[in-house]
C-alpha cells in the first residue's frame, strides 16, 4: 500500500473513483456468476459464523442494483430472536439514523432513492452493523460509494459501544488491495456465498 493510498487526499478521491467504476462493473459480473442462490448461502454463513445472540439489533440495507440481497440474512437474524432495523439518511456528511424495522412495515424514498423505515420508527443503536459495498480485501476494508455514510456510522458507533461491522458481498467482489483513507473504517467479519471470515489481523 502506497502512502498515496493511506491518506485521504484529491490523488486518492481519483483512485476511487477509478476503484469503483472498476469494482461496479465487476460486481454485476459476480452477482450473475454467483447465481440466485448466494442470498441464503450468505445467510446460512453469517448464522453459522457470527452466531447472532437473541436480542442483539442487527442493521441490514435493502439492496439496490446488483447488491447482493441480505433480506434472507434478517429473516435469518430474526429467526434466532434478534431485531431488525435499517438505516436512514439524515443529512449529507452526517451519520446515519437506525430504525426498527420488519418486512411489511412502511418504508419511505430518501432523497438518494434508497428506502428507509419512517421517522416514526424508534431509533436504535445496532449491534451488528451489515454494510454493503463495491469491493472488499483480506484487510478488512471494502470500497463504498463515496458518501461516507457508513464510516462515519461507524467511527460514530465504535465511539459509545461495542459493534461488529459485517461486509457483505459476492464472492467475486474481492480485489487485492482496496485504496483506503484515515477515515475508512475498517470491517469486524466479511461474508460471501463461498463463506465467512475474519480479516487479517482480527484476533
Amino acid at each position: 500500500m502506497t502512502e498515496t493510498a493511506k491518506n485521504d487526499s484529491s490523488d486518492l478521491a481519483q483512485i476511487k473513483v477509478a476503484a469503483r467504476k472498476a469494482a461496479s462493473a465487476a460486481r454485476k459480473a459476480a452477482k450473475q456468476a454467483a447465481g440466485d442462490k448466494a442470498p441464503q448461502s450468505v445467510a446460512d454463513a453469517f448464522v453459522r459464523s457470527l452466531k447472532p445472540a437473541a436480542g442483539a439489533v442487527v442493521s441490514g440495507f435493502l439492496p439496490i442494483g446488483s447488491e447482493i440481497d441480505v433480506l434472507p440474512v434478517l429473516e435469518a437474524a430474526r429467526g434466532v430472536g434478534c431485531k431488525i432495523c435499517l438505516p436512514c439518511v439524515i443529512a449529507p456528511a452526517q451519520p446515519l439514523v437506525f430504525r426498527l424495522w420488519s418486512p411489511g412495515d412502511p418504508l419511505v424514498t430518501e432523497a438518494f432513492g434508497t428506502k428507509a423505515p419512517a421517522e416514526s420508527a424508534p431509533a436504535v443503536a445496532p449491534d451488528i452493523l451489515i454494510v454493503p459495498m463495491l469491493a472488499f480485501d483480506r484487510a478488512g476494508y471494502r470500497l463504498g460509494y463515496g458518501g461516507g455514510f457508513f464510516d462515519r456510522s461507524l467511527e460514530a458507533l465504535r465511539r459509545t459501544k461495542s459493534v461488529t461491522a459485517v461486509g457483505v458481498a459476492f464472492a467475486g467482489q474481492e480485489v487485492d488491495i482496496v485504496p483506503r483513507g484515515v477515515y475508512d473504517q475498517p470491517l469486524d467479519w466479511i461474508v460471501t456465498e463461498a463463506g465467512a471470515f475474519r480479516p487479517a489481523g482480527e484476533e
